[in-house]
């Protein structure tokens, strides 16, 4: 038993004093809860495996398939399907020992009728009636086009995907891993919906090229509507049919593997869509099977609804998928989609400004033991794996070990930093930005605690807001992007956007995320089909073109984010200590500090240029330019020598010619 006295973080974190008995009682749950699992299964890897029980599974020993059913409240449940042209009555199924329901299907007698691809649902009579539904468990989903109505479908592939990533290792890449967020159907350029062989074929390249160790995907878990961007998630075992078959995704997982990429799953347990015709809510008759009854299990903000992560049942579908797309598509790990809904009752909806906030105050202890034991398995499971919270409240221990009082994530997301910087754009003229706010911003993370830094968020790329590219040019955009162009709106927004994202990479976390295309400045928002737009692609794709086109100036940010991201690499920025502060200057708006021995250097300044800029540097000796904003391959003016070593003087400064709206990084010779 660890007592209060030995968690750590309350050692080390004066102001959490007073809640020491909360941190503790933190763990005590989680540990409880564990222990329960395994005097119940054995061990927690063996409690995840409901989906090897639940669901279809061919049994070996009898030959044939058995499924099975979760429903303790129904009255009836009947399999059909194109195996018994869809008869609602002839297949029923029997409550078995544990008070599941289960069916028999002989392969003998099935073998021609129960197939690969054929169609299935489960028909389900309860005290809100009777409903054809889809399997809790099912791993594929198909939509019929003509009538838009889902099914589950069958998936027994003749040969298995032959995987060839067994040498892959993820470990160094999680050190300091450089994250390229996307969602496939909107990856490539054409108007329409992407596919997973696609996405590995034409997009990986691209990523690899620019130096990201690590892909997010968003919107893997099957989802009836497309614009919901993945959120409203319907069958969780299943990968969206849209974008292809099981084996297509595998392919994408595989062929990222062998480029050294690391696969990171953006995976939805924080709500779940509420339509019953395609998932859970509802599912045997009643309101509070797997989500909580009456309105504690609806989210108003997002139209969903709301897991019971206290229910012995939900936590097991739910750990079970997390160890199923870790075991079936080798994924490498997870950003976890709305934590901060998750860990309060609330969800969010009020201001973190006392520690109450974090353990008084509306705290859902079912969802943090719940994220304690996800992390657990996915850690355990799999080595080298990689967990990220998405939370806006700054939870005390979020990414700390549940040992330590924490609960057990690797990364937080640095989400108040792409707040921070479009907030200033909105709100501030230029002039006006305080650089000590600016620092005070980028370097405000928990002790100990991993964060993942990023400029601009995808919900910034939404329609309703704007990227951090359109919040600086704007239309300019659209008629002032040729190189041969002079324009001071584009030369500012390329300037700024490239001070930005060094800025944030080398001063935010220990990593670093990009939503696809801003990389680039695409200069266009994100709207999937829907009504409001007749249903078009034409903002739901990237264009690739633009970055590609040698007369175009996306090409100069496009390459500033390749070569920042090399020297973030080379220099094995991100997984060393926090940077230090070495020169501020208010009058010129110059920020100046070290991270592992690279000094970063940013003049912020609108129009001030300065010959024989002096500064401190902690070591002496000479130093050499190994990145330059402003030289004309990133869009800027050529202004500064990078072939000049500089060398310190008596009193240990450098001189420099430091130009306006300029990032230099120099290393010691």
């Amino acid at each position: 038993m660890i007592t209060v006295e030995k968690l750590p973080i309350i050692q080390e974190d004066p102001w959490l004093d007073p809640y020491a008995n909360d941190v503790s009682e933190r763990y005590q749950r989680y540990a409880t809860a564990r222990k329960h699992i395994e005097e119940a299964e054995g061990s927690l890897l063996q409690f995840a495996t409901a989906h090897k029980y639940y669901g279809i599974n061919f049994d070996k020993v009898k030959n044939g398939w058995v499924y099975r059913e979760w429903a303790p409240n129904a009255h009836q449940l009947s399999l059909t399907g194109d195996f018994n042209n869809w008869d609602k009555h002839s297949h029923k199924m029997e409550r078995n020992e544990r008070g599941d329901w289960e069916i028999f299907l002989d392969y003998n007698q099935y073998k021609d009728s129960f197939v690969h691809e054929s169609k299935i649902k489960v028909h389900v009579h309860g005290n809100n009636g009777a409903m054809d539904r889809i399997p809790a468990y099912i791993t594929k989903v198909v939509q019929d086009l003509a009538t838009y109505d889902f099914a589950g479908q069958l998936w027994f592939p003749e040969k298995p995907y032959h995987w060839s990533d067994s040498q892959f290792n993820p470990k160094e890449n999680l050190k300091q891993p450089i994250i390229y967020e996307c969602h496939v159907g909107m990856a490539q350029e054409a108007e329409k919906v992407g596919t997973y062989r696609e996405f590995a074929d034409n997009i990986l390249p691209r990523i690899k090229e620019g130096g990201y160790n690590a892909i997010q995907l968003m919107a893997v878990m099957e989802h009836p509507y497309y614009g919901s961007f993945g959120y409203h998630v319907s069958n969780f075992f299943a990968p969206s049919s849209r974008f292809g078959t099981p084996e297509d995704l595998k392919f994408l997982v595989d062929t990222a593997h062998g480029m050294g990429i690391t696969v990171i799953m953006d995976i939805v347990h924080s709500h779940a869509v509420k339509n019953m015709a395609e998932g859970l809510n509802e599912f045997d008759g009643s309101d509070g099977q797997y989500f909580h009854s009456g309105t504690k299990g609806y989210h108003e903000g997002w139209d969903s609804k709301l897991f019971d992560y206290g229910r012995w049942e939900v936590k097991k579908f739910l750990l079970s998928n997390v160890r199923y797309w870790l075991e079936e598509f080798h994924f490498d790990g997870y950003r976890f989609d709305g934590i901060t809904s998750m860990l309060y009752m609330h969800h969010g909806h009020t201001e973190f400004d006392h520690y109450d906030k974090y353990f008084k105050e509306g705290v859902d202890w079912d969802a943090v033991t719940y994220m304690q034991l996800a992390n657990a398995v996915i850690h355990e499971f799999k080595h080298d794996t990689i967990s990220i919270a998405e939370d806006v409240s700054g939870m005390p221990g979020l990414t700390r070990q549940p040992e330590e009082g924490g609960m057990g994530f690797d990364y937080r997301l640095a989400m108040g930093i792409p707040d921070y910087w479009i907030k200033i754009l909105k709100e501030k003229n230029d002039e006006d930005w305080n650089i000590y706010e600016m620092w005070s911003v980028l370097n405000n993370r928990r002790y100990k605690e991993k964060t993942i830094a990023y400029a601009e968020s995808h919900d910034q790329a939404l329609v309703g807001d704007k990227t951090l590219a359109f919040w600086l040019m704007d239309k300019e955009m659209y008629f002032q992007m040729r190189v041969e162009d002079k324009n001071l709106v584009i030369d500012r927004g390329i300037a700024l956007h490239k001070l930005i994202r060094l800025f944030t990479i080398s001063l935010g976390g220990e990593g670093y995320l990009t939503f696809i295309g801003n990389e680039f400045g695409h200069p266009e928002w994100v709207d999937f089909p829907r009504i409001g737009n007749d249903w078009s692609h034409q903002y739901a794709r990237r264009q690739w073109s633009l970055a590609d086109n040698p007369e175009l100036k996306y090409k100069y940010m496009n390459e500033w984010d390749r070569q920042m991201i090399r020297v973030i690499k080379e220099n094995n920025v991100l997984s060393s200590g926090p940077a230090q502060q070495i020169f501020m200057d208010t009058d010129n708006k110059v920020i100046i500090y070290e991270r592992n021995n690279l000094l970063f250097v940013f003049n912020f300044s609108i129009d001030t240029s300065i010959f024989g800029y002096e500064f401190p540097v902690p070591d002496k000796g000479s130093y050499r330019i190994i990145l330059n904003s402003d030289n004309g391959e990133f869009g800027g003016f050529n202004r500064i020598d990078n072939s000049i070593n500089y060398s310190t003087d008596d009193n240990d400064r450098l001189s420099i010619y430091l130009t306006n709206r300029t990032a230099l990084v120099l290393k010691k010779i």
